[in-house]
Order: C-alpha cells, then sequence, then structure tokens
C-alpha cells in the first residue's frame, strides 16, 4: 500500500492510499496458467486440472466477486499524475508477457512430449487459451499508450492468439465507431452472442484491413509491404507458430489451433457484453452524438476489474483512452452490469438468459423507449412492439424529442 499526499482546492493537505496497489500483481494468475495446472495435476493426479484455465476464469473468479463485492471509490483528482507515473503499475503489465510466453512453451512441450488423452491436451490448450485471451486485455492497456515500447509490446502479446489486427482496429476504428450500427465489435439488442461472434471476427478483420490500407495510399507506401502493421502483425504469428512447429513437431498443430480460437473468442465476448443495446443518437445534423459514460455499460466487482485491469470501468476508458488502468475511474452516468465480465459472459453464451437479464435494463436505461437503443435491425419491429411503441421514430427525431 502506498500513501500518497495532496493539497485540496481549500488549502488542507490531505492523505489517499491506493489499497489495491499490490492486489494488481494478482492479475498475473491467468499468465501462469499453464504451470497452475501443472502443478494441480501432480499435487492430486487429477487430470481434470488441465481444465484449470476456464475453471479459475468461469469458477473462480464469480466466486470471488461476489466474496469480495464491488469497489465503487475512485483516486482524487490531486493524485492522478502522481499515480499515472508510478512505473510499478506499468510493469506490473510488463510482466505479463514472460509468464504468458512461458506457459504457452511448456504447454507446447506437454503436448509434443507427454502421454496425456486428447481431452487432457484439450483441457490444457483451453486453458492456454484464457491466457491468450486475457492477454489480449493486456496487449490492449498497453496498446492505447503513448510508449512506442508498449505499442510494440502490445503487438507481441497479440501473437499467441492471432488477432495482432485488433491493434489497428481497435484504437481506430472501435474506439470511433462505439455504440453506433457501423461498429462491429458493439453488439445489439437481440443479437445473440453466437450472431455477434462472426459478425465481430469478420468485421474486425475487415476494418482493420481498410483503415491500415487508406492510411498507407494517405502516405504513399505500397499496401502490401513492410510497413503495413496488420501484415506485420500477422507475419508475428506466422513466425511463433512456425517456430513452435519446427520445434515441437506437427501433432501440436490442432491446439495451437484451439487456444488461439478460443482466445480471441474471450475478446469477443467481452466486446458483446460492453455495449450491448446502448447507441449513440444522432443530432439533429444528422451526426452521432459525442461518445458519453452512457454508451458502455460498467461493473465494480473488485475481483475481475483486479484480473483485468480495471477494463469494467470501460466508459472512463472510452472517454479517457490512454488513461493507465490505476486511475480508471467508475462514472455515475454509465449503466451498471448485475455482476462481473466473468460471471456475465456465462450468461452470455446462453442466450434466452441473457435477454431476460440484459433487455430490461436496457429499455430502463431508456426510460422504456427503446427507439434510442441499438437494436438487430430483423428484430427491431418485434423489440419495440414487446414494449408497447409503435411509432417507430427515425433516431434523429427520437433524439431530438429526448433533448426537448
Amino acid at each position: 500500500m502506498k500513501t500518497l499526499t495532496y493539497t485540496r482546492e481549500d488549502g488542507t493537505v490531505a492523505t489517499w492510499r491506493d489499497r489495491k496497489r499490490l492486489l494488481w500483481i494478482l492479475a498475473l494468475i491467468p499468465s501462469s496458467a499453464t504451470f497452475i495446472a501443472v502443478g494441480l495435476v501432480a499435487a492430486t493426479g487429477w487430470n481434470a486440472f488441465w481444465w484449470a484455465g476456464p475453471m479459475i476464469a468461469f469458477g473462480l473468479l464469480p466466486l470471488l466477486d461476489v466474496l469480495a463485492g464491488e469497489d465503487g471509490k475512485n483516486p482524487p483528482d490531486e493524485v492522478i499524475d502522481a499515480l499515472e507515473n508510478d512505473r510499478f503499475y506499468r510493469y506490473t503489465t510488463y510482466a505479463y508477457i514472460p509468464l504468458q510466453y512461458s506457459s504457452f512453451f511448456l504447454a507446447c512441450y506437454i503436448w509434443s512430449a507427454w502421454d496425456l488423452s486428447v481431452l487432457s491436451n484439450i483441457g490444457l490448450a483451453i486453458t492456454v487459451g484464457v491466457t491468450a485471451g486475457i492477454g489480449i486485455n493486456t496487449a490492449h492497456e498497453l496498446g492505447h499508450k503513448k510508449e512506442n515500447l508498449e505499442r510494440r509490446l502490445s503487438r507481441l502479446v497479440l501473437a499467441q492468439s492471432a488477432y495482432g489486427h485488433f491493434y489497428i482496429e481497435h484504437n481506430r476504428g472501435h474506439h470511433v465507431r462505439v455504440a453506433t450500427p457501423e461498429d462491429p465489435a458493439s453488439s445489439r439488442i437481440g443479437e445473440s452472442f453466437y450472431r455477434f461472434w462472426p459478425r465481430s471476427v469478420a468485421g474486425g478483420v475487415r476494418s482493420a484491413w481498410q483503415i491500415e490500407s487508406k492510411r498507407l495510399q494517405r502516405v504513399g507506401s505500397p499496401v502490401w509491404g513492410p510497413k503495413n502493421d496488420v501484415l506485420t502483425a500477422w507475419l508475428m504469428t506466422v513466425a511463433l507458430f512456425g517456430a513452435s512447429l519446427a520445434i515441437f513437431g506437427l501433432s501440436i498443430w490442432p491446439y495451437l489451433l484451439i487456444q488461439a480460437v478460443f482466445g480471441f473468442s474471450l475478446l469477443e465476448a467481452v466486446n458483446y457484453l460492453e455495449h450491448y443495446g446502448l447507441l449513440r443518437q444522432r443530432t439533429p445534423r444528422g451526426r452521432y452524438e459525442r461518445c458519453r459514460p452512457s454508451h458502455s455499460w460498467n461493473s465494480n466487482h473488485i475481483c475481475t476489474n483486479v484480473f483485468l485491469y480495471h477494463l469494467q470501468r470501460h466508459s472512463d476508458h472510452h472517454a479517457n483512452p490512454t488513461r493507465r488502468y490505476q486511475t480508471l475511474r467508475t462514472m455515475d452516468e454509465a449503466p451498471q452490469l448485475p455482476a462481473g465480465y466473468s460471471t456475465m459472459i456465462l450468461l452470455a453464451v446462453v442466450p434466452p438468459l441473457w435477454y431476460r437479464l440484459m433487455d430490461p435494463k436496457v429499455a430502463r436505461h431508456y426510460d422504456g423507449d427503446m427507439r434510442l437503443a441499438n437494436i438487430q435491425p430483423g428484430k427491431r419491429a418485434r423489440v419495440l412492439a414487446a414494449y408497447g411503441i409503435t411509432d417507430d421514430a427515425p433516431a434523429a427525431e427520437a433524439y431530438g424529442e429526448r433533448a426537448a
């Protein structure tokens, strides 16, 4: 725990302690998932622990969220600069990377050299996938920063999940179009996770390529060249997987594929719940209003927040993308999820449960006027009818009525 001293506006001196400072080290647990699995299997002889990754992410975390409760406290504005410049926090994110790749290569060795059943090998691949998926969140934290070193580390983390284009699409695509129908990473009312997944995966690849192509054309560089950040990011994955296959043998290729797909699917599950049904309205001029805290779902459940570097304080992240995780604030205007991300992902993969819980929350967020929500086009009439709305006014008119 570290104590910071600051001066209030009225001239009095106060102190503030970051009670979560050392807890951030727990965020390294997912990066060590393979080591944890090996240790648990060795200690118990139970092959079920090859599935330690999903056990931690979707069993232990939801339980700890319930036991630890919520943390809605923000650091005082006066200590933000000191917190931002405290290198302890960034070194915690850097430490994820050697642990992540140590886990990855240990798993490659086990797949190639140990005589495990197919089910145990798949369990280990899913465990490695949890490391890769939560690693995308580490890459997300690093990729938003101004230092070139952190941006390079972000791309290195993404290589394991074959999602290097995320670095381009998220920063220059999603943050521009968030909570609009044009954003492939913003989910809609009536859109199941299984329908969202291919739209977001394909849309993300397409968006990243288009964004990077336009940038290269603008500066006069060839699209198919070494300056294409999407191509070079994908080549990092080709190099990683190629080296792994050369060292450990071709028999590991199914598990490389499983861990990568599970890893980026974990990211897409988080994308699904972060902006579900929320919509930036069009102004009378036809442009989208500025992104506000009300356009992201937040959660203050402390355990998942520690494991995900405050990703659940998503409204402040969209308002201040370069702000470091330790200084992200909870915001009163932001709608709140009923549980942490780990629990909400479990609900998202069961669409009837998800709709039953979340659709009424979206309706309450818009005071019952579901014309203001982001609705799956083919289900719009049905959704509006379910809330007794027969006058489907265009969004601009609805915005005008609401503003008035």
